[in-house]
């Protein structure tokens, strides 16, 4: 995040062509950002970091403090007890509330609507200010005072020295443009690819072969080019491939599936390994054993595959299961914070 700022700063002071440093200052800045929302401040969560609950308290406290997401203790229990346990992809996870509600996409839609629906949502000025209000809602409400006074020191703290050396813009821009709309963005884009619903009919709903159904890794990557085409088709080929590498996956993999998303699979499996921060190579290893008493692994090959994934799952689905008037007196704008990952 450091140097992300820094990068923007130096596009602002010196302008003109240098403004072209905004790109790799925003990308930077929310990588950081994403990085600390969805593998630190979640592995805190589960008292994992450091396996020991007051540091990894403390260190969760700030992180929320710092992007003004869901209040920490309120995550942790919500993620422990409704995401982790019986109420996994029920009316109870804040994961289905968020498509239900906040995405507003429903049983019987088809993937092109819900397609329309997401790509509406990510570029509709509404949809942003309500996300950063229930965000600040949600860090707000029951939050501890370390969190309230940390939040408060170092934003009124950032506002006081902008207003008075007359930077603001520079607050505005390296800052606050990567922490709410890339951010929700990217948290919006995630949110689609974490699980799968359940299948009509599914009457046994808890057990390993049913929650490891759920989650799907994303491998990001194209297979090569044949090595039989004909050279020119060959080339274009490899064209082709290089292309979507750098320009499509890579991305992806460092704007959006940050961190041990890309095998979120595998947190669910073992959710309290010490292996956290050896994501990948644990899941490899895992799977090259067969992942005893769990059902195999699976995956989808691309963002844009894994959304469709879920998708499709999400049209099938049970409606009456997945009645969104089920969640009964509970208001949209309560609900607009199970969006915050």
């Amino acid at each position: 995040m450091a140097v992300g700022i820094a990068l923007s700063c130096t596009g602002l002071s010196l302008s003109g062509a240098w403004l072209l440093l905004f790109l790799p200052g925003w990308a930077a800045t929310l990588h950081g950002m994403r990085n600390l929302r969805m593998m630190i401040f979640h592995q805190c969560a589960h008292s994992n970091m450091y396996r020991r609950r007051r540091p990894d308290g403390i260190i969760g406290r700030a992180i929320s403090s710092t992007l003004i997401i869901q209040n920490f203790a309120r995550y942790s229990r919500e993620h422990v007890s409704d995401h982790h346990a019986a109420h996994h992809m029920t009316m109870r996870d804040p994961t289905v509330q968020a498509f239900l509600v906040s995405l507003d996409v429903h049983p019987g839609m088809t993937r092109r609507q819900m397609w329309r629906r997401l790509l509406g949502k990510l570029f509709s000025p509404r949809f942003h200010f309500a996300f950063a209000v229930a965000r600040s809602r949600s860090f707000w409400n029951a939050s501890a005072p370390s969190e309230k006074a940390g939040a408060l020191g170092l934003y009124v703290g950032l506002g006081a020295v902008t207003v008075a050396t007359g930077t603001w813009e520079y607050l505005v821009l390296a800052w606050l443009v990567p922490l709410v709309p890339l951010f929700q963005v990217s948290n919006t884009l995630r949110l689609c690819v974490k699980h799968t619903f359940p299948a009509p009919g599914t009457e046994v709903k808890r057990g390993k072969e049913y929650f490891g159904s759920l989650t799907n890794a994303i491998f990001l990557g194209d297979a090569a080019p044949d090595r039989s085409l004909p050279p020119v088709r060959r080339a274009a080929g490899w064209l082709r491939w290089g292309s979507r590498m750098a320009f499509v996956h890579a991305p992806t993999r460092y704007l959006v599936l940050t961190g041990d998303t890309v095998v979120h699979d595998f947190h669910h499996r073992y959710p309290a390994t010490r292996q956290w921060a050896d994501y990948l190579f644990a899941r490899q290893q895992d799977a090259d054993r067969g992942s005893p008493g769990w059902p195999p692994y699976k995956e989808a090959w691309g963002l844009v595959a894994a959304i469709n994934l879920v998708f499709d799952s999400l049209s099938v689905a049970d409606p009456e299961e997945f009645d969104v008037n089920r969640l009964g007196e509970v208001s949209k704008r309560e609900l607009f914070a199970a969006f915050d990952d």
